[in-house]
């Protein structure tokens, strides 16, 4: 795999992810009620995140998509650390929202640490499962691989950010629903976008030239090498 070739929308891509990565974690300190799914505000954007990575992966491969997840991870842990520091530094005279800012703000770090953990199992499931299965299946079944590999991906996602996010925070009971809502409405999310995953998909293939096969991919997570 040449990792020096030029795309037109690989940057523009990984721009609007790490965008939506760091939307949805300050989105995730407010826990709202729609219908009848409680939920974190996060989880209104942050499924677009595995549309990313299934679109990531079909296109450009496994290792590209590695990229961008590390990348994404890198600004969320700045954005927490800034948040951190700016929270704890005195409040100037005349200032009268500190407490404003911590009650909010001040879950930011939890919530990033949460993020970073469930989603670097979450999504790098879900793209190794993705891309293996793009092998084995031949290209075929586009909808088997997107949506099998984010069942898979968003239980372990849900689980994990949920139970670090919340617990000892919130009643047990309210924790629990988190993990269950949030993986129904995350993969419904899913389930429902897989036309403009198609589209958009299809649109890469043709405008990018690539369709990539990981075939010889070391899919370690932690290696950044070509």
């Amino acid at each position: 795999m040449t990792m020096d070739k030029k795309f037109r929308y690989f940057e523009v891509i990984m721009a609007v992810f790490v965008a939506v990565l760091l939307i949805s974690n300050i989105a995730s300190t407010k826990i709202t009620q729609i219908g009848i799914f409680t939920l974190d505000g996060g989880t209104l954007l942050f499924p677009l995140t595995y549309i990313f990575g299934d679109v990531l992966t079909e296109v450009y491969g496994f290792r590209r998509a590695r990229k961008v997840i590390w990348t994404g991870f890198a600004c969320a842990l700045l954005m927490s650390l800034t948040l951190a520091v700016v929270g704890y530094l005195p409040a100037a005279s005349g200032f009268e929202n500190q407490d404003a800012y911590m009650k909010i703000l001040g879950q930011a770090p939890r919530i990033v640490l949460a993020s970073l953990i469930a989603y670097f199992f979450g999504e790098f499931s879900n793209s190794f499962i993705l891309a293996k299965l793009k092998v084995k299946m031949q290209g075929k079944w586009l909808w088997v691989r997107t949506i099998g590999s984010t069942l898979i991906g968003e239980l372990l996602d849900s689980v994990i950010f949920v139970t670090i996010a919340f617990y000892g925070v919130l009643p047990n009971e309210l924790v629990l629903s988190l993990i269950v809502f949030n993986y129904i409405f995350k993969t419904s999310i899913e389930i429902l976008f897989t036309p403009a995953t198609y589209a958009i998909i299809k649109f890469l293939k043709r405008h990018e030239k690539e369709d990539y096969f990981d075939e010889n991919t070391n899919f370690n997570p932690f290696s950044l090498k070509s």
